[in-house]
């Protein structure tokens, strides 16, 4: 297989210097894309389009096509591993993702099947599709959600506003979550080597309820599970070479006992400041992020501002992949988003001089 063609982000998780800062955006395959939402409508439903390998690979380079980004993500959701477990994942656009029947005591824990991943053989073809149609163009990026979160979803059975059932169980009775998490790991771990044996050279880890806890279980619900699936891939022939990002939104304040986790790069919501963040982790891994996505609804010269004032605060370096702080938001336009990648390749090659 030919070699890929741009490799500035493989090149910035690997410490190699870089022209540009490279940029890819969190969600970038989405519905504030107009050709994403015909996509969707001929698929059915968002749960129909994720099965579909052709028309989620169709999705992936959606974004590839329009903008001059410098990563593909493969187009799925975090909740595919519950659903392959048995919770039967349901989704309505006014509602989002959810399952009818949440995990309320140990026995419904138990009867979980964490050993069927070839339940999720749709999410490797559609890796596969994706490889062709890039071309080697650009690297893809596979991923998954963390225990942590998938956890919350499984016990409250959707996003809640304050996640007190799951919160409460991490109190009451943190052996169900234990159970839980551990099967959790070990299917993760499976579907991360899977994703990256079909084709993905990136994998990401996506932490977003990681935020909800104080420090001690932040550490032993979200951050050590996470510890474990880079263990278990690293320890894997597959994978041991890959390249892994982990994000927790809102883990500003963990970033010391992040940067420990064995991954490549951290990303950063954007509620931390980069250049603060750079002097905790220092100068072996690398940053992804960290633009607050609402930037994207300013005017041409905010958002270019707001782009500047990253790169300024991250300086010279070859360790920054610029993103949002999260996924980008629906109701943004399209041409915004181009005049920010524009400007961030523009503006940050005078911090790759030699």
């Amino acid at each position: 297989m030919s070699s890929i063609k741009n490799t500035r982000i493989l090149d910035v998780l690997n410490g190699i210097p870089v022209d540009k800062t490279p940029v890819w955006i969190m969600r970038q395959a989405g519905r504030y894309l107009p050709e994403y939402k015909k996509t969707r409508a001929e698929a059915g439903s968002f749960l129909d389009l994720c099965k579909s390998p052709e028309l989620a690979s169709e999705v992936t380079i959606q974004p590839i096509r329009r903008f001059d980004l410098d990563a593909a993500i493969i187009f799925s959701d975090i909740l595919t591993i519950p659903d392959a477990m048995g919770l039967e994942l349901k989704f309505e656009d006014n509602r989002g993702p959810y399952f009818d029947n949440p995990l309320n005591n140990n026995d419904e824990v138990s009867v979980l099947n964490d050993k069927n991943i070839d339940a999720l053989e749709y999410v490797a073809e559609a890796i596969i599709h994706t490889k062709e149609k890039l071309n080697n163009e650009v690297p893809l990026i596979g991923f998954s959600g963390s225990p942590w979160t998938l956890s919350t979803y499984m016990v409250e059975g959707s996003a809640t506003k304050e996640f007190r059932k799951v919160r409460s169980i991490v109190f009451n009775n943190p052996d169900m979550l234990n159970m839980l998490t551990k099967k959790l790991v070990e299917s993760i771990s499976k579907y991360l080597i899977m994703q990256a044996k079909a084709g993905a050279d990136v994998l990401m880890i996506f932490d977003s309820w990681g935020g909800l806890l104080n420090t001690d279980n932040y550490i032993n619900f979200s951050l050590n599970p996470m510890k474990q699936i880079i263990n278990n891939l690293r320890n894997d022939k597959i994978t041991k070479n890959k390249p892994i990002i982990l994000f927790t939104k809102g883990g500003g304040i963990w970033l010391n006992q992040i940067s420990k986790s064995g991954c490549n790069a951290i990303g950063l919501d954007w509620t931390i400041n980069i250049s603060a963040a750079r002097k905790i982790v220092g100068e072996n891994i690398s940053l992804q992020g960290n633009l607050d996505p609402c930037a994207l609804h300013g005017s041409d010269e905010s958002i270019k501002q707001a782009a500047s004032k990253i790169l300024d605060d991250y300086g010279f370096g070859h360790r920054h992949i610029f993103n949002l702080g999260h996924g980008i938001d629906q109701y943004v336009n399209p041409d915004n988003l181009k005049i920010l990648i524009n400007h961030v390749k523009e503006y940050s090659k005078k911090f790759h001089k030699n």
